[in-house]
């Protein structure tokens, strides 16, 4: 079974990103790699368990995180899964398996302040540029989207007339979010400014470059680095921070823990509420600050 067949699989049938479908792909190889050089072997079909525990030592012993590790070993269950179902082997190697114990990752989101210097007292430029970074900040906030659902919004994915944006998600997952008036007035001073462009190759997305292609994510993270870096403290100032500060703020305010769920995109609610950690953080700051035994 050759490795197209999987990833046909994965694109066609499984509706995975070519993001995700490259890096599942890589660990899949470089699993191959290890077994042509250690085992002298051409096939990973036919391998066992053994050869598997003995790559993660070599990832272990490379300095490579569990998390990293977990994530490789899972894309090669993937494909295991995927030559049972072609009845290319009859057995799973790694259905025995155990995951590797990791920590648990909390992102910490940028606080309200930190959001409000960003957009009330940081100067955005009044060109195309300055438009398109302040729309891009906004809109990630206002909205919760990821970077690579930003990146391929359309020009009629945005309804002003019903002030709803359609994002498509994970999957070719639809999902509507509606748009506040702030950013709606932003996206029309955007759209008037992207008219006067001389060149538009890439007409039907709505972020552009200022050369009229589409806009790409290394630009993105680098548009939220540079203004953040300005206002926030933080290390970390990408736009999964954005994000992940578009929910944490909801459920501060006391939003429903589906709404945001639905929101976000997510398939499941497990993956919303890695959220309310620092929701719970807040509350029980301002416990901490109001209630009358909790004073000194």
């Amino acid at each position: 079974m050759s490795f197209q067949s999987f990833s046909d699989y994965l694109l066609l049938e499984k509706n995975y990103s070519q993001l995700t479908l490259k890096a599942y792909l890589k660990d899949i190889h470089d699993f191959s790699n290890f077994m042509e050089s250690e085992y002298d072997s051409e096939s990973i079909s036919n391998t066992n368990y053994q050869h598997i525990r003995s790559w993660i030592i070599v990832l272990v012993n490379s300095g490579i995180s569990n998390r990293s590790i977990n994530r490789k070993i899972s894309s090669l269950n993937a494909y295991y899964k995927f030559l049972l179902k072609t009845e290319d082997i009859d057995v799973n190697p790694l259905t025995k398996h155990k995951a590797l114990k990791t920590s648990k990752k909390i992102q910490v989101p940028f606080s309200e302040q930190d959001i409000k210097t960003v957009l009330q007292e940081l100067n955005f430029a009044t060109d195309f540029e300055g438009l398109r970074n302040r729309l891009i900040i906004e809109l990630f906030y206002a909205t919760g989207i990821r970077r690579i659902e930003l990146v391929q919004l359309k020009l009629h994915d945005v309804d002003l007339a019903k002030n709803i944006l359609k994002v498509l998600g994970k999957r070719n997952k639809e999902r509507f979010i509606p748009l506040i008036p702030s950013v709606v007035n932003t996206i029309q001073a955007y759209i008037n400014k992207r008219k006067e462009l001389h060149v538009i190759q890439d007409e039907s997305y709505l972020f552009l470059t200022k050369k009229g292609v589409k806009i790409y994510e290394t630009l993105v993270y680098r548009i939220i680095n540079d203004y953040f870096s300005i206002a926030s403290t933080k290390v970390k100032r990408s736009p999964h921070i954005l994000r992940h500060s578009f929910a944490t703020h909801l459920l501060n305010q006391g939003a429903n823990l589906n709404a945001v769920k639905e929101l976000l995109g997510h398939s499941s609610l497990a993956a919303t509420q890695v959220y309310t950690h620092n929701s719970i953080a807040e509350l029980k700051n301002v416990y901490s600050k109001t209630h009358p035994r909790s004073k000194k």
